[in-house]
């Protein structure tokens, strides 16, 4: 018989996955159905808009689906595109645009605290940590 190596996951750090996992998959979702039917761009071809809003969505889905902590770690780099788009959108938009802003801006912050925590959490819980400077015996 086989041991397995899989270290288990705390409650505390499942729940932060499943926060990360529901603002990413709402953002995956939100992206094409905003540029597409809800609020389509009154300028230019909204394919063009949805490829650069929606294609880095797709890097971190085999990992954040997964729920490999490096992905989601750096999956917040890619969440401060919805970000900046979401708060843009609030300063200078009203009505139906203004509201899909704060819904954007919702998710993409529930990506972010789920995405952090649970890197943090569940780093942790494999032992991995990033040495300090101070402990660095090169130093």
């Amino acid at each position: 018989m086989q041991s397995s190596n899989v270290v288990p996951m705390s409650a505390q750090t499942a729940r932060f996955l499943l926060l990360g996992r529901l603002g990413f998959f709402g953002l995956l979702l939100l992206q094409p159905l905003w540029i597409l039917y809800l609020a389509p761009p009154e300028l230019g071809n909204p394919l063009v808009l949805l490829a650069l809003l929606w294609v880095p969505l797709w890097f971190p889905l085999y990992g954040i689906i997964k729920g490999h902590a490096y992905t989601l770690a750096w999956a917040n780099f890619v969440v401060m595109i919805y970000f900046l788009h979401s708060l843009t959108h609030l300063w200078v938009s009203d009505g139906v645009r203004q509201l899909l802003a704060l819904t954007e801006l919702l998710l993409a912050s529930l990506m972010f605290i789920g995405c952090t925590y649970y890197a943090r959490n569940r780093g942790r819980e494999l032992g991995l940590k990033i040495p300090k400077l101070k402990d660095d015996p090169r130093r």
